[in-house]
Formats: structure tokens, C-alpha cells, sequence
């Protein structure tokens, strides 16, 4: 893929280490998704509706009878008993749960597994900043960092791209990023690619062209761009390599 040519690659020490995804997950055989958030599966011969909290397209994802592994609700009324949590599709696992970035960035900091984060000693989720809450607020000897987190599941020749729908959240979160980046604040967007088959990550252009317009704005203004490729598996995701950041 000539886009992904002499991109480099840099390891994470922690791909040994795999975050659970909790016990009970079940495999089942997707079906069908309606109204965003929801899923039909087949679990043991029976038809069961599933929640999947990611509201982006999974494009080229959701396609009749492809295996798919959900977990179970922590709250036993919900209405749903599962959630979505990974799609099985050319031989990989595709991880589809978009709160998943989130709970990586804690699990990496306290166990100092991104070396972007070395320097911080203390992790808030779910920070205030203006108008929106950015998912984590790093302070400690080398100041504050703050990070956006974003879900990758789109790979198309070898480019993991973000998103796959247009974003005017992720919009919103750029130009928050880039206001903090204007006072001299250190500010980041991790995008986990939740794949193991991409080469390289570019902002999908074809998709939401202004998103991907800000993001180079964005990167220009100060805002750290951290493309990394995640571990995907039903036994937990672990954090690999960080890829390039590559035009679309």
C-alpha cells in the first residue's frame, strides 16, 4: 500500500499485557443491527437483542453470520443482557466497543505501559474543559495533559482510518484541544485502532472531510496525534505499536 510505504512503526512494551474484557463474554453469529444501538445475534439457537454502544457506521463490519463476542451487562436489569464487543472478520477480531479507549488509558498509565504518559502521576476520567468533558486530565511533575480517545474499526488497504461517520463531537473536541493547545497546555487524541491488519492511520477524508481538516490544523496548532494499534483478542486488548500518521 503505497500510503503506508516507509512508515515507521514504534513497539509498546505492553503488548504481553492484555486488559480483560470481563468474565462471562459469550461468541455468538451476528444477524442484524437496527436503530443504531441495536443488534440481533443468534446465541445458542435463540435470537437475542444486543446493545452496541458505538453510533458510527462499522463500516464493512456487520455482515450476516460473521462471529461476533459479547459480554454481559454489569447491571443484571438492564434491559439488554449484552453488549457488542468484538466482530470477528478475515481471520482477526475487531473490537467495536467505544468505551474501550477509555478504559485503556487508564489501565496504560497505571501500568505506565504508553511512554507519552511518563512524567504524570495522577489520572482523572471524564475532565471538564469549556463546553465538553475530555476523557482523562494527566497532572504530576510535568504539568497537565489532556487526552481525547477515539475508537479506529475502519481499515481499508492497510490505512486504519478515523471515523467512519461523520463526527461533529470529534469536531468539537479538536477545536477544545486546539484552544488548550493556544495557552501552552500539553494536549493529545489517542486513536486505538481496535485491528491488527493496518500499516499506517489517516484521518478519513472521505468520510468527514472537515474532521480531517482539523486534524492537521489540529496537529500544526500543537495537538499531539497518537495513532496506536491495539491487541485484540477474546481473551483481553492489549496496546501495540504506535503507527504513522499518514495523508489520506
Amino acid at each position: 500500500m503505497e500510503r503506508c510505504e516507509g512508515a515507521e512503526t514504534r513497539c509498546c512494551p505492553s503488548v504481553a499485557r492484555l486488559m480483560p474484557l470481563g468474565d462471562g463474554c459469550r461468541r455468538a453469529v451476528f444477524k442484524r443491527r437496527e436503530k443504531r444501538f441495536l443488534v440481533l445475534v443468534e446465541l445458542d439457537g435463540q435470537d437475542v437483542w444486543v446493545h452496541t454502544n458505538n453510533s458510527g457506521s462499522m463500516l464493512g463490519l456487520l455482515r450476516p453470520g460473521r462471529e461476533v463476542l459479547i459480554s454481559p451487562a454489569a447491571n443484571p436489569k438492564r434491559k439488554l443482557p449484552y453488549t457488542l464487543e468484538l466482530v470477528r472478520i478475515d481471520g482477526i477480531w475487531v473490537g467495536v466497543n467505544t468505551l474501550v479507549p477509555n478504559r485503556m488509558l487508564r489501565y496504560c498509565f497505571e501500568g505506565k505501559l504508553i511512554p507519552e504518559m511518563d512524567g504524570y502521576t495522577a489520572f482523572r476520567a471524564e475532565a471538564r474543559v469549556g463546553q465538553s468533558r475530555l476523557d482523562a486530565l494527566l497532572d504530576g511533575p510535568s504539568g497537565k495533559l489532556w487526552i481525547e480517545a477515539k475508537n479506529v474499526t475502519l481499515v481499508e488497504e492497510e490505512v486504519a482510518y478515523f471515523p467512519d461517520a461523520v463526527t461533529l463531537r470529534g469536531q468539537k473536541h479538536l477545536r477544545e484541544l486546539m484552544g488548550l493547545a493556544a495557552q501552552g497546555i500539553r494536549v493529545a487524541c489517542l486513536y486505538l485502532v481496535q485491528r491488527e491488519d493496518a500499516r499506517c492511520f489517516a484521518p478519513a477524508d472521505f468520510v468527514d472531510p472537515v474532521f480531517a481538516d482539523l486534524v492537521w490544523k489540529a496537529e500544526e496548532a500543537g495537538v499531539e496525534m497518537w495513532p496506536y494499534q491495539a491487541v485484540v483478542s477474546p481473551e483481553g486488548i492489549g496496546m501495540g505499536k504506535r503507527l504513522s500518521l499518514v495523508k489520506g
